[in-house]
């Protein structure tokens, strides 16, 4: 690995980590419900609670994306980038109203920064977030993270997520 590759790729690849139910209930309290989670399991929606959601076999990249979408994409180097488009894109064609998206704070990458160009505020937790496992076994990656909000009540996300971090809104 060279020096000048971003921290973020040294990661493991696991993508079978799960979002502690804290942070999705801050999801939940500011966009109402989840009505799509295009990057989990039937594992992972016994808490997250999204009306529907896209298995890895469904392929969520070629799925259809809409209303109000929690996304913890998968960390394996090449993954995070084309879910990074697809929100972005759902998103500006309308068939996302609204979403929080949960990714390293790698913000030296593309993709940190395609997400960041359309959002309304980011939170940056002020500890690592433990991620839970099927096992019961907790973890959290080498880096920080961050949740990014997506949507027109930026307002309710601050007074939700600033419980869990630093927040930046942008103007």
């Amino acid at each position: 690995m060279s020096k000048n590759t971003p921290h973020v790729s040294k990661n493991s690849g696991e993508n079978e980590w799960y979002t502690p139910a804290e942070y999705l209930d801050a999801a939940r309290r500011v966009m109402g419900k989840i009505d799509l989670d295009p990057a989990s399991s039937s594992i992972a929606n016994s808490v997250v609670l999204a009306t529907n959601y896209y298995t890895k076999e469904q392929d969520g990249l070629k799925q259809e994306w809409y209303g109000r979408v929690w996304l913890n994409p998968p960390y394996g180097a090449g993954l995070i980038k084309p879910f990074a488009i697809k929100l972005v894109n759902s998103l500006f064609n309308g068939n996302v109203t609204e979403a929080i998206v949960l990714v390293n704070n790698a913000t030296e990458t593309g993709w940190f920064k395609t997400l960041y160009g359309a959002s309304s505020a980011v939170c940056f937790p002020t500890k690592r977030i433990r991620f839970w496992r099927v096992d019961g076994d907790t973890n959290s990656p080498l880096q920080g993270q961050a949740l990014i909000y997506f949507g027109q009540r930026a307002h309710i996300f601050i007074e939700e997520f600033r419980k869990i971090g630093l927040i930046y809104v942008k103007h």
